[in-house]
């Protein structure tokens, strides 16, 4: 929805509030024209049925307000005497029309001195419950979310199993674009597989300032673009139209940003015509081949365990003498050269064109259209906003998603004249920044050269914290990667884990509660 079709919507909420109400207010001691006013009338029904006005604002934040209209119409009816269970659920499943029959047909008895606290537990506990998934909807929304790391595109950095806390609030928080869905959950119900939003109404886009700025290097949480799965997880029968936030999450690391000038060339990420320098903690990986003498005796399970504890690698024997190692750091193929019986050990590098390469599509076709490969590729561009391009038809391909789908234009290419919402073009001017993402195991990570550019409104956020590591392969205590349970995710040197401050902070909080809660008893004596 556009915001001319948002603020029509709204002012047709406004009108039907004011005509199921008006006689509330005014039976509560009110003026009836102060139902009809938009958010004040709001502020005077939180006085009416004796609220906290704070309450307001929880009224439009998306997602929070569907767990609070009911909570209004049940306080609204019972502020007028309708306190039965049935008054309460003909509130709920009517999505508050019940109360135009209260307003229109039944004598208004105003409690103004009503009592808040519930009468028995149940309502007690259901109360308790709303507000404990208010406050974690308005903090897994605006601040901070858990996630899990589900693939090794970021291995060694970033490990399958690592469950993280994602900042919201470093590039600010996205306002959600789904209004009507459930809190606390992505695309899909767990355990119910069924979708947990409606696709309809969208708001437009919008985010909060953040304080930094997404720079090289950074890795980053997002929206994968081209989603069209109802489930990642689940084998795919036919495409699916999902809105931005509801994509399915992803994280890689940030090697372009707007307005850089990007080219891969022999696996090596160039920016701006300078080799793109890795954070100590980044370890880049690469599949390489490998020639051993096929004489001296090697234990390869042993070797594959010692690499794999701190360099990745998982071997392919491809013949006699030949091991295809994939996932391997430049310091393992280091240290697999000085392995006795190692003739050689060579970097892959994937000359010539790959299909599936980015732009690679033709008339929504695969077709090659670069000589192009996931080791050699570019230069492109990354768009910013505001910068205007040259549009032909050799630089569409490139740009061709941005303007029709992230940007919302009609394309048409008609005798090799291009049009853009029905007029004849050659340039094009960006209206939002992209990035370009991409993960460190160079030759296993579905990235930005498979999928293209990722928009600025598919930013999600930061990843800052690992809570927890959890390493489905190993056994008893030893599934719990101990050294990277609360460790940082960004900074300078190897990760440190803070789990041993940690567990002492939080013996000194119970010891200190348990001398105050006994101190407290002696004076009350």
């Amino acid at each position: 929805m556009t915001l001319t079709q948002w603020f029509i919507f709204f002012l047709i909420i406004q009108v039907v509030h004011f005509l199921g109400t008006w006689k509330l207010y005014k039976a509560a001691g009110r003026k009836s024209w102060e139902a009809a006013i938009p958010v004040y009338n709001a502020i005077v029904l939180m006085k009416i049925i004796g609220r906290p006005t704070w309450w307001t604002l929880l009224l439009f934040i998306p997602i929070i307000n569907l767990i609070m209209f009911p909570v209004i119409w049940v306080e609204t009816l019972r502020s007028f005497g309708k306190n039965s269970q049935l008054d309460t659920i003909l509130g709920i499943i009517t999505c508050g029309l019940y109360i135009y029959y209260v307003n229109y047909t039944q004598k208004l008895n105003y409690n103004s001195d009503r009592n808040l606290d519930s009468k028995n537990k149940s309502a007690d506990t259901v109360s308790s419950l709303l507000f404990a998934i208010i406050v974690a909807t308005l903090v897994h929304t605006y601040f901070i979310q858990p996630y899990t790391i589900p693939t090794a595109s970021l291995e060694k950095s970033l490990l399958i199993g690592d469950f993280l806390f994602v900042s919201k609030f470093n590039y600010g928080a996205r306002v959600p674009m789904t209004t009507v869905a459930a809190p606390m959950v992505h695309d899909t119900i767990p355990f119910f597989n069924i979708k947990s939003y409606l696709p309809k109404p969208q708001l437009p886009y919008l985010r909060f300032p953040g304080y930094q700025k997404i720079n090289n290097n950074d890795i980053v949480v997002f929206n994968w673009p081209t989603d069209t799965l109802f489930n990642m997880y689940l084998p795919a029968d036919k495409k699916y139209y999902k809105p931005i936030d509801k994509k399915t999450n992803y994280v890689k690391r940030c090697v372009g940003i707007p307005g850089d000038s990007l080219e891969i060339k022999s696996g090596i990420v160039f920016i701006n015509g300078k080799e793109l320098i890795l954070p100590e903690r980044a370890k880049p990986q690469y599949s390489y081949h490998a020639v051993y003498d096929g004489k001296t005796p090697i234990d390869f399970e042993y070797l594959l365990k010692e690499l794999n504890a701190t360099d990745g690698a998982s071997f392919i024997n491809s013949s006699r003498d030949t091991l295809i190692i994939y996932a391997l750091t430049f310091s393992g193929a280091e240290k697999l050269k000085k392995v006795p019986g190692i003739t050689s050990v060579t970097r892959i590098i994937n000359n010539g064109s790959e299909d599936g390469i980015f732009p690679d599509f033709k008339d929504n076709k695969p077709s090659i259209t670069n000589n192009w490969s996931n080791d050699n590729f570019g230069p492109i561009y990354i768009p910013k906003a505001g910068e205007t391009v040259n549009l032909d038809l050799k630089s569409l391909p490139f740009y061709r998603k941005i303007i029709s789908e992230y940007e919302g234009n009609t394309l048409d290419v008609k005798d090799n004249i291009i049009y853009i919402n029905n007029k004849k073009v050659t340039t094009y001017t960006f209206k939002q920044n992209y990035y370009w993402m991409m993960g460190d195991n160079r030759h296993n990570s579905l990235d930005a050269r498979y999928f293209g550019y990722t928009p600025e409104d598919h930013i999600v956020g930061k990843p800052i914290f690992i809570w927890m590591s959890w390493d489905s392969n190993a056994k008893g205590l030893n599934k719990i990667r101990w050294n990277r349970i609360f460790t940082t995710v960004n900074g300078e040197g190897q990760p440190q884990s803070y789990f041993k401050i940690f567990l002492i902070l939080l013996t000194v909080f119970f010891i200190g509660e348990y001398f105050w809660k006994k101190r407290k008893e002696k004076k009350q004596y």
